[in-house]
Order: structure tokens, then C-alpha cells, then sequence
């Protein structure tokens, strides 16, 4: 298991965990990061991630991107 930032653009990999404090946690699920889902990395920018999962494309910080494990 690895960061989403580890991955690299174009992978497909299945979420397995999400660390970090509560409220970031929480933030991520309600925008669909959640345990069992498929992430792809589309892009990145400025250290920033532009992925897909749940078939939405949303644009997420490193920072943010360190929190899910793949």
C-alpha cells in the first residue's frame, strides 16, 4: 500500500484506506473517496492531482492526496 501520490498518471488502483485527521477524512469521503472505490490519477499540476473516481473528475492538493492510500 502507497499514497495516491505515488501512483502514477493513467493507473487505475482501488482505495484502501484513508488516513489523517477526522475532518479531512470526512471531507474526502463526502467527495467520494471511500474504501473499495477505484481512483485514477488523470493529470497533475503544481503538485496538485486531478483524478477520477466515482466516475467525477475533481481536482485535490498533494497535501490531500498523501491521506489516501492505494
Amino acid at each position: 500500500m502507497v499514497p495516491l501520490t505515488c501512483i502514477n498518471t493513467k493507473e487505475i488502483k482501488t482505495i484502501k484506506k484513508i488516513i489523517g485527521h477526522d475532518d479531512v477524512r470526512n471531507h474526502l469521503h463526502s467527495l467520494g473517496f471511500i474504501e473499495g472505490n477505484h481512483i485514477k490519477i488523470l493529470a497533475r499540476s503544481s503538485g496538485n492531482l486531478i483524478v477520477k473516481v466515482k466516475e467525477s473528475r475533481l481536482a485535490i492538493s498533494q497535501e490531500m492526496a498523501k491521506s489516501i492510500v492505494v
